[in-house]
């Protein structure tokens, strides 16, 4: 009988675990890919990009998507209720990016925008360097 318990705790916890696994990895956001990105940018079709790059990532780079906007990830929520943000329609789309190993600070970002009422928001999936991997358009940062 202690070995039926033991059995069923191990795949209770097993199976907890695997939800918490599919938890990060879908925490309810929409991904884009960047050859997706390419061709919205390519159609001239409307799409706000946010850089949420870290600060030291920012300013290590000498480029960003081109048309981003940069935004530090902690500032986003106050950043909302100031131009060009607090003008944007609600049902624009929004795609965020960072150079997170696991996009984290993407998906933060867009639950954020999300929670604030933006409909159409995805993350870029593999961010800046997927980006860069798949050539594209990309500028020179603004200097700070």
């Amino acid at each position: 009988m202690n070995m039926r318990r033991y059995i069923l705790f191990a795949l209770m916890i097993v199976g907890l675990s695997a939800l918490s696994v599919q938890a990060q990895t879908s925490p309810g956001v929409e991904m884009i890919s960047a050859d997706e990105l390419k061709a919205k940018l390519a159609g001239n079709q409307p799409v706000m990009i946010i850089d949420v790059r870290s600060a030291e990532s920012y300013a290590a780079a000498t480029q960003t998507i081109k048309g981003a906007i940069h935004y530090k990830p902690r500032k986003l929520q106050y950043r909302l209720a100031y131009a060009p943000l607090k003008n944007l329609p609600k049902d624009r789309e929004i795609v965020t990016y960072c150079s997170c190993p696991k996009d984290q600070s993407s998906i933060a970002a867009a639950q954020i925008l999300q929670a604030n009422g933006f409909k159409r928001v995805r993350v870029l999936q593999g961010g800046w360097l997927e980006w860069l991997r798949v050539n594209g358009p990309v500028e020179s940062r603004a200097k700070t």
